[in-house]
């Protein structure tokens, strides 16, 4: 690579996941290159649109829910990805003004976009961002402690990221180590993709033969022992789809999340 030469992932003719994800959801910040490899990805594995879209619209409801409702003023969203539309902190600040929003990711893409993403932020709430993988929790703890009051609860975020690593064991053990240290009156915030259907099971696994990343799918009941000490919030771990619907149609998708109170 050049001097001056962009790095791939910042090449508008190079397609990128970050990119890709945020095509599926209906983001503006995609190019040709993007949309063009997000369709053939949708040829193959065509259900991963539609949880794109669900599971935006379970993170607006779940935000909402923890602002409103239970009166959480501080969000750890860990793997975010590129933004797109009603974003974390769009959606907690303007019920609360005054919340703080921690945003991370290890993707050069997103942190490109993080001055853009920051415009939205309040006169009396923050909103910033750590760069780290969710591999190193304790970076992630760092960095957020620099934002976040550790003594009030957190609404600790990860939404539809754990699919890229295989061990489940791993997973739990990130989630453990971020729920230790967060107060009592926290909340965890968790989906992933399911097997709960053969058509997506079989969609995941084309998916990889055709060389793209793999995603884990899993059960309800394993996605459910990351829960394990918590209190779920009604209604339970559920299709995201599910979850509090707000009245724009039930669309059934094998992915399953939930919400939970740390005692």
């Amino acid at each position: 690579m050049t001097d001056h030469e962009a790095p791939a992932e910042l090449q508008p003719d190079v397609p990128h996941a970050a990119r890709m994800w945020n095509y599926w959801m209906g983001g503006k910040d995609n190019f040709a290159a993007d949309r063009a490899a997000g369709d053939a990805v949708a040829q193959v594995y065509p259900e991963i649109v539609v949880m794109a879209r669900q599971s935006r619209k379970f993170l607006i409801r779940v935000v909402r829910a923890l602002t409103a409702e239970l009166g959480v003023r501080q969000f750890l969203d860990i793997g975010t990805g590129l933004p797109t539309m009603q974003n974390t902190h769009e959606v907690a600040q303007s019920i609360a003004p005054d919340a703080k929003i921690v945003y991370v990711d290890n993707d050069p893409m997103v942190l490109a976009y993080a001055r853009a993403l920051l415009v939205g932020t309040t006169a009396e709430g923050t909103t910033t961002y750590v760069h780290a993988d969710y591999h190193d929790p304790e970076k992630i703890l760092v960095g957020a402690e620099e934002a976040l009051d550790f003594s009030q609860p957190i609404a600790v975020m990860f939404m539809g990221v754990m699919g890229y690593e295989p061990d489940l064991a791993v997973i739990r053990s990130i989630v453990d180590t971020v729920m230790a240290r967060v107060p009592s009156g926290s909340y965890l915030v968790f989906w992933d993709g399911t097997d709960t259907s053969p058509a997506v099971v079989e969609g995941a696994e084309r998916l990889a033969q055709a060389g793209g990343v793999p995603y884990i799918l899993r059960s309800p009941d394993e996605l459910a022992t990351v829960f394990e000490g918590l209190d779920l919030v009604e209604p339970g771990l559920t299709q995201i789809s599910e979850w509090r619907p707000d009245g724009d149609g039930i669309e059934p998708i094998e992915a399953y999340g939930a919400v939970g109170r740390k005692p």
